[in-house]
């Protein structure tokens, strides 16, 4: 029975001393720290390199979109004149001039420090690039009169990314009636 009594009292501590040892008080213990406030960065200026990058594009604009209008113009005179393997070469030209006003805006705005101008000049040069490559835009221009009709909506179409950074190109394009026609030799049908 010792034994007994020995191992209830030996049970009876072991639990009191275990209780006392568990014994926190919740509501007594130190506040928890307050969650720390969210930083915020202050947001980047980008307005100084965005002015130096919208200059470039201005300067891209106005003298690559004066060559555009060239070439242009000569497609219309040679298909004015149905000199059509001439017409298709003008044609080739004035859509190598749109990839290369693509090359130069993407090189212009890539290193620009605002990545969203950055994609606003990608975005520009894959439409020029696109209409290079489909001639769709060409297809339509038989005529000064259709170039003079479409031009500016089209140059909005391709330049709109970059322009909503960089504001309206600030010149319109040279129309291609104030470029030299190539000289046109009579086409063969006409004589007939």
């Amino acid at each position: 029975m010792r034994r007994a009594l020995l191992a209830a009292i030996a049970g009876g501590a072991l639990l009191a001393g275990a209780s006392a040892c568990d014994h926190n008080d919740r509501s007594a213990a130190a506040p928890a720290p307050a969650p720390a406030a969210p930083t915020t960065s202050p947001t980047p200026d980008y307005a100084a390199d965005t002015a130096l990058v919208c200059a470039e594009f201005q300067s891209i604009y106005s003298d690559e979109v004066r060559t555009l209008g060239a070439a242009v113009g000569k497609m219309i005179t040679y298909k004015e004149a149905k000199q059509a393997a001439d017409a298709k070469k003008a044609e080739d030209s004035a859509a190598a001039q749109l990839t290369a006003i693509a090359t130069k805006i993407r090189k212009a705005t890539a290193t620009a420090q605002d990545p969203e101008l950055q994609q606003a000049g990608a975005s520009s040069a894959t439409k020029l690039e696109a209409s290079a490559k489909d001639h769709k835009y060409f297809a339509k221009v038989k005529t000064l009169k259709d170039f003079n009709n479409t031009i500016e909506s089209q140059l909005n179409t391709w330049l709109t990314p970059v322009s909503g950074f960089c504001g309206p190109p600030s010149s319109s394009p040279t129309p291609p009636s104030s470029v030299a026609p190539p000289s046109v030799a009579p086409s063969p049908s006409a004589s007939s």
